[in-house]
Formats: C-alpha cells, structure tokens, sequence
C-alpha cells in the first residue's frame, strides 16, 4: 500500500520548525566534526609529534578537500533533492570523522581531512536550499541567520564538551562519539520525511540532462562570481580563525585543554549574536519596505568595518579585551555571512541555487587552503600573527567593493 505524501508547501507550522531545527543541528555536528582537531590540537600534536607547518598541511588539505567536492556537491544536491541530500550528506562525512580515530600516520591522517573535508561540502548547499524551500522568502534573513548561529554554537559547544569528551574517552574515542550522533541525525531526518515531498519534480528532474559539476550556465552569471570573489575575502578570515585561534590563546595567553573553553565560547558566542543580529536587522528592514538592495550591502558594510580593529588584540595585552575583540570580529563574520547566503537566494533562481551556493563555497574553501597553509608558514617563520590579522581587518571591506563593482544594483527573482 502507497502511503499518503504532502508536500513542504502542505506542512505545518510544527512540521516547518521540525525540519528547520534539523536543519540547524546538522550545521552544529558539522562544525563539532571539523573542529575536534583544533580543539585538541596540543594533546594529539604532543602525542603523534606534530609540527606549526604539519598542523597548516592538514588544514589546507581539509579545505582543499572541501573546494574540490564543492564543484560536484552543488550539483548533487540539486539532482537529490534536499529530501534525500541532507541524510547522505549527514552519514558520510560523519563516518569520515569517525575514521580518524584508527588514524596514525601523516598520510593517513592526510586522506581522511580530505575525505571529512569533501563530505562536509554537501552541508552547505543542502542547508541553504532547504531552508529556501522550507521557509517563506520574507522569513530567509531570519533562517540564516538562525542557522549560521548554530554553527557559532557548534563553535561554542567543541572548546567545552571536546575536552570533557576527549578526558573520558581519549582523543580518539572523541572523533567516534561525534561521528556516531551524525548517523542518529541521519536516521532521524529520514524517519521525520518519510512522508513528505518537498518539490513537485521527481527526484533527478532539475537538470536531468546536464553532467555532473556542469556549471556552465552559472559561470556566465555576474552574481556567481560577486558572490565567490567576495567568499574567497571573507571566508579566508572565517577559516583562519576556525583552525587558529585556539593556538593564538594558546600563544597569547598559555591556555590549552579545558582552560581554552571560556575564550573560545566567549568569541564564538559573539559569532552567534553577530548571525541573529544580522539575519534579525535584515528581516526587520525588508519588511519595513527597504530594498533588499539597500538592506544587504548596508549590512555587509556595517560588517566589514566591525572587522577593521582586529589586529589590536596583539597590542592591548588585556584578556577580556582581546576576548571582546575576537567577539565582535566573529560576530561581524556571522552577520556579512548570514546576508550574503540570503543574497544569493535573494538572486539566483532555485534551479540554480545549489550550485552556486557550492561554487561560492568552492571559493571561500579555496581562500580557506591558502589562509590554513600560509598561517601554518608565516609562523613557523617567526613572523607571528600580525600579518594575518592585518589581512583578515580589510577582508570584508575589499569583499563588499568587489560586491558593488559587479552587482552595483541587486535584483531579486521573481517569484523567489
């Protein structure tokens, strides 16, 4: 017997809010997989000998891993559906953290960041165009915002329960627990759609026609590449901070182990508040009439010049003003993040939003392999965290130029 099926369009409001909340976890475990290793990067560093530069090669090839699956996994999600991307998605990349816990060399330790890196990359198009699909378009800012700062409470949540884990189950163990909660995600999202069908098209019909990775028609799209140049800028500060700012406490201030838990939930707290707050704002000003123009570049700006201080934490030798700036930096990410993913859902049809959403994400994970390796050797060179800081204070600013000179005026999509 054919069980009865609805569609998102049918769902309730409860039914809504089940699949956003879903939604929203599998951006923290996706952020508590990737981050288990810089958490514990002195305790698994003393244990298997690593260097600063052997740290900066395993990052860059996470990215790298990441930048590359980008190219096919915007596609993938686009043919699947987000009924059937979101589980798989899920349940790979959580046995790829669950493997490193049987990992001993540099190489082998090599293939799996790539491997995690390159099932990861299904996280974020899948995310943005589920939420696309589930939420109505006034309600976007708002989704994102919401999502990017659960990721920020994934961020908050691996410097506290990670050590506390890894303490009772070694840090090995860690990388197995973590992986095993994605395969419950996993079977809980497809439990909770069993019965639902979130578009009229049967699997497989957008683009049915088209390879895999054909990005063709995206490539001659000005937002596509307003959207990845500004991703490479940004992100590339994003990440540095990600996979590097446990080490500067570390540096800074001696903090390892536990005692990193506090700063590190402090900063990515910031990052969570700086997701509502720009998803807010923009939710709040669209619906009082103002452009989206007007609305996601006003934001970007405001975002960027939070950005502008940060290479002060290196000279005020104040630990909650460190702290503090750290928390405003991350927070001014979140919000320029939140509204340049509702940008691009504000422009690009929904036909195409997977794969540009995987090709912005391809080029932010390429700034994100170029920053982890370039950090990796301008400290192993001595040099510090000046130069990367100083990088990441005009990221934003040469993001939200490059933005204006490409796509002077947004237009939505009708209809979108």
């Amino acid at each position: 017997m054919t069980l009865p099926t609805k569609t998102v369009a049918q769902l309730s409001a409860r039914g809504r809010t089940l699949l956003f909340a879903l939604v929203v976890t599998a951006g923290i475990l996706n952020l508590v997989d990737r981050q288990i290793i810089a958490v514990l990067k002195p305790t698994i560093a003393a244990d298997l000998g690593w260097s600063d530069d052997d740290y900066g090669t395993l990052a860059a090839w996470f990215q790298g891993g990441a930048a590359f699956a980008f190219l096919f996994t915007g596609w993938i999600v686009d043919k699947l559906g987000v009924k059937w991307a979101n589980p798989i998605g899920v349940a790979a990349w959580s046995i790829a953290a669950m493997a490193h816990g049987w990992a001993r060399s540099m190489t082998e330790f090599v293939m799996i960041r790539v491997s995690l890196g390159a099932t990861e990359a299904m996280g974020t198009p899948t995310g943005i165009k589920t939420i696309a699909s589930v939420l109505p378009k006034n309600w976007r800012s708002s989704g994102f915002g919401a999502t990017n700062a659960a990721n920020s409470i994934g961020a908050i949540l691996a410097p506290l329960a990670i050590p506390g884990v890894a303490l009772l189950v070694g840090w090995r163990g860690t990388f197995v627990v973590a992986g095993a909660l994605g395969l419950v995600w996993a079977a809980v999202w497809l439990i909770a759609t069993r019965r639902l069908r979130f578009t009229s098209q049967p699997v497989g019909a957008v683009d049915a026609a088209a390879p895999v990775g054909d990005y063709g028609p995206i490539l001659r799209n000005r937002q596509t590449w307003a959207i990845a140049v500004a991703k490479i800028l940004s992100d590339a500060t994003w990440w540095l901070m990600l996979f590097w700012l446990p080490d500067f406490f570390h540096r800074q201030f001696g903090l390892s182990g536990v005692a990193l838990g506090v700063p590190l939930a402090i900063a990515y707290g910031g990052a969570a508040v700086g997701s509502l707050l720009g998803g807010g704002v923009a939710t709040r000003l669209l619906s009082l009439g103002y452009s989206v123009n007007a609305v996601r570049k006003g934001i970007l700006l405001v975002a960027a010049l939070c950005v502008l201080p940060v290479p002060l934490v290196l000279y005020v030798g104040s630990y909650p003003v460190t702290i503090a700036l750290m928390a405003l930096t991350l927070a001014a990410h979140q919000a320029f993040s939140t509204n340049l993913f509702a940008l691009i859902a504000d422009v690009v049809p929904q036909d195409k939003l997977g794969r540009v959403t995987a090709f912005g994400s391809f080029s932010g994970n390429v700034g994100g392999m170029v920053i982890a390796k370039v950090a990796g050797l301008v400290l192993t060179a001595g040099l510090g965290y000046l130069p990367l800081f100083l990088f990441a204070s005009v990221s934003y600013l040469l993001a939200v130029g490059w933005i204006q000179l490409l796509l002077p005026r947004l237009r939505p999509v009708e209809g979108h």
